[in-house]
Parts: C-alpha cells; structure tokens; sequence
C-alpha cells in the first residue's frame, strides 16, 4: 500500500504570497486550497480562466471567510508569449512571492508541438515552467527564505536526457517523452538549487505518487482497463497527492535543505542519471537558449 497520511501542521501563511501553475484541478487545486485555508494570497496560473475562477469559488465558498486571498491570471505553458505575460503580470501585481510552485503538468501523450517548436510534453513540463521561474526569481529572492517545488515523477527513473535530439522527433513514444521532461524537472531543481545557494531560495522536486488525476487523459483506453484494478487499490486521492508538496512548502526542518527529491513526505534518493552534474548544467544552458534567456 502506497503512503497516504495526511501532513499536519499549524502553521499560517497570512502575508505570503503564493503562485502555482496547473491550479484548477487535481493536486494543484488541494495545494490551492490548502494554503488558502492558511490565510496565503494565492495567485492561480491556469490555461483556462473560466476554469480557474470555477475551481476559486468553489475553494472560496467551502472555506467561508477563513481564508486569505485567490487571483485567477492566465498561462499557456506551451507559448513562451503566455509564460511572459503571466510573469509580467504576476511582477506587477505582487511585492514577493514566498512559494512558487511548479505543478502544471502533460502526461504520456501523443506527440505534439508547443507554439514555439517544442516537444509538447517537455515544452510544458521544463521549458515553460524554467522561463517561469526565471522571470519571477526576483520576487522570490525578495521574499527570503523563500522555496521553488518542482513537481516531478518516479517516472523520472525511466527518462533519459536526449541531448542530440532533445524534441525527439525521432523514436518518439509518449512514455520517452514523459520520462524525459520528469527528469528534467529533477535536474532543474537540483541545478537551480546550487545557482540560488547562499541566496535565502531552497528548492525541492517533488513525486506526487500515483494521483487519480485527469493527468491520465492521454492513456490509450486498453491500458486504462489495464491498470483500473491497481489504481483502484494504490493509487491516491488529490488531497494525498498534494501532502508532498505541502511538506516542502511548510516543513520547518527543510529550510537548510536546497536542491533535493522528495516522495511520500520523505528525502528519497532519485536515479543515477539525475544525480548527474554535468547533465543538470548542460540542460541549464540549453535551456536558456531554447526559451531565448542569455546565460548568466
């Protein structure tokens, strides 16, 4: 049986401010209503607005008047463009962020391309979200000690970094594709967690755990019949899917910790290829050359 607990903690949020991607629905919405219920303001990075400010009121009307503060803003983490405006947005509205929480995810889907050329799931999985943080990285430095969660996945054990075809426009398969970009999520926490030493920003990535989510709606139908017994039996609700995240947004005992992976509310040890220095700074640089950054 999977780890399910809840994570306890007391601790308030009133005056910090949080932004999360992926916010509407599934694990992103039990953090947003987690830390809402906390007293956060909670800035909601959704593709769809409407969808958002359904999931804002339900969390608001559920909580009464406990809570602190939610704002819907729109992000297409598939368009560089969107990512920009959202940023831009976010540093106009906000003095700091205190949590900035990378949750947004695509699943083991069939290929498909970004808006500006990337590989679907790796555009939305990594390079979206490190433009993300690059541009809201001052307001997280003003708002030290202050944390970046990276959402990632077991599957990242499996993921391989393709650095001579990282689009995989050859031997694509939607499981390849998944892989890659979770590792990649666990190389750029570790990365940046070493950029942001001594700077007051800790960082984590974070496996959820097998979540019923509507992660899973690229799945071929035959292998959903496949796996509903197991899913049915391991598998975790949203709100013990968020208990990770949360731990590593609120646990007071990480906050000398930086760059590391976390499961089931514990430190884990990812794979070898994670572990890999040289591989978490090339992909740095290539990074920041896809999404138009100059190196620093």
């Amino acid at each position: 049986m999977p780890w399910k607990p809840i994570y306890r903690s007391d601790i308030k949020l009133t005056g910090k401010t949080v932004v999360i991607t992926g916010a509407n629905t599934g694990i992103g919405k039990e953090t947003v209503r987690d830390l809402y219920g906390r007293g956060a303001r909670v800035i909601m990075g959704v593709r769809t607005v409407s969808k958002g400010e359904a999931a804002r009121s339900e969390i608001e009307s559920a909580a009464g008047e406990t809570g602190g503060k939610i704002e819907v803003f729109q992000l297409d983490l598939e368009s560089l463009a969107s990512v920009r405006s959202f940023a831009e947005a976010v540093n106009g509205a906000v003095e700091k962020i205190d949590l900035l929480i990378l949750n947004a995810g695509k699943m083991a889907c069939p290929r498909s391309e970004t808006q500006d050329g990337f590989e679907s799931q790796l555009g939305t999985n990594h390079l979206g979200h490190f433009l993300l943080t690059e541009l809201l990285l001052d307001k997280v430095k003003a708002a030290a000690p202050s944390r970046i969660i990276v959402l990632s996945s077991l599957a990242h054990e499996s993921g391989k970094m393709n650095f001579d075809d990282l689009q995989l426009k050859t031997g694509y398969s939607p499981w390849k594709a998944y892989g890659q970009s979770k590792l990649a999520n666990v190389l750029f926490a570790s990365e940046l967690g070493r950029r942001l030493e001594g700077t007051g920003v800790t960082t984590y990535a974070v496996h959820p755990g097998w979540v019923r989510t509507e992660l899973d709606r690229h799945m071929p139908a035959w292998q959903k019949v496949l796996v509903t017994p197991a899913r049915a039996v391991v598998s975790k609700s949203p709100v013990q899917g968020a208990q990770t995240t949360l731990y590593c947004a609120l646990e007071p005992s990480l906050a000398d910790k930086t760059g590391r992976y976390y499961a089931d509310c514990r430190e884990k040890t990812p794979s070898s290829r994670a572990r890999r220095l040289e591989d978490a700074k090339r992909l740095w640089q290539l990074s920041e050359e896809l999404v138009g950054l100059s190196s620093r």
